[in-house]
């Protein structure tokens, strides 16, 4: 999606973000569904139905399906995959993989937008996996931190390059951004990974934004397959993606996609420990792996 660098960044009203907000809690149950089903054996496609069926129950419609064509209501990228990924019933997940939900929202016409990585197993078989998944969600909260009135859009973009490089060497994946987001599910600005700080629109309230890191064990260099769409590391090494939606407010960053606005998310980066979502996350991927056991666009969608 090429975006138009003379277009007006949106703002909304506080009654606007409110109805975000609605969106936002929609994605975050869809995504809370799709990561509780997460087990060796399930297909991505079944993923997907699980996460249409939470929006549409909700009243909500996906923001994903039909967008330009593409056919389904989540992204699910496994292991190299890093973005885009199409869900499929011959996409079986199995023990190790790691895989990354994306999914949207549109309630009234407004959008929410977020994106998860897991793994699939108990959290601690595979150190490297597990650092690289933390380091992504912990690089997404740093970039949230700055979602700030007064700052600019590239303090966003440094604060998640400095927490990815500070974490391990990885490759940070730079042909995709985050965006901005409100009446459509991708506006200006786009919302880089890297860069200086300082740099930029000021950040304003009222405006919505998608941060979304993407980091990878290799080197950051991608290719599209041939379905147009499933984002792919050139060297096969495996892939993190996370993303919320968060507005700029006079109270600071509003996460709309976060059950709790961001709170614990936040609370967890002044204290220098992981966030409570990856947590959470490690949790349901090793109780669904039990149960098993016993029975362009140029930004990230």
């Amino acid at each position: 999606m090429r975006l138009r660098r003379d277009e007006p960044i949106e703002l909304k009203t506080p009654a606007q973000l409110a109805i975000m907000r609605e969106a936002g809690l929609v994605t975050a149950a869809a995504l809370q569904a799709a990561v509780a089903a997460v087990q060796p054996g399930i297909s991505t496609a079944e993923l997907d139905a699980i996460a249409e069926r939470e929006i549409r129950a909700a009243g909500a419609v996906p923001s994903f399906k039909g967008y330009y064509g593409y056919p389904a209501t989540i992204c699910a990228s496994v292991n190299e995959q890093v973005v885009h990924g199409i869900p499929s019933s011959s996409q079986v997940l199995r023990h190790g993989d790691l895989v990354s939900i994306d999914c949207g929202a549109i309630v009234n016409g407004w959008h929410g937008d977020s994106a998860v990585t897991v793994r699939v197993g108990p959290a601690g078989e595979d150190a490297e996996a597990d650092a690289l998944v933390a380091a992504c969600e912990r690089a997404l909260w740093h970039g949230l931190a700055e979602a700030v009135p007064g700052r600019r859009l590239t303090d966003i973009s440094h604060a998640v390059q400095q927490a990815a490089q500070a974490a391990g060497r990885y490759g940070i994946v730079r042909e995709y951004t985050g965006h901005g987001i409100g009446t459509r599910m991708h506006m200006d600005p786009a919302v880089p990974n890297f860069g200086r700080p300082g740099r930029g629109p000021v950040l304003a309230e009222g405006m919505a934004l998608a941060v979304e890191p993407m980091l990878v064990l290799g080197s950051p260099r991608t290719r599209v397959l041939e379905d147009d769409w499933t984002v792919v590391t050139t060297d096969g090494s495996r892939a993190a993606h996370f993303e919320h939606t968060v507005a700029v407010t006079a109270d600071g960053p509003w996460v709309l996609t976060a059950q709790d606005g961001g709170a614990s998310g936040f609370a967890s980066l002044r204290a220098g420990v992981l966030p409570s979502g990856a947590r959470a996350s490690a949790r349901v991927s090793a109780s669904a792996a039990g149960a098993n056991a016993g029975g362009e666009l140029g930004h990230g969608l």
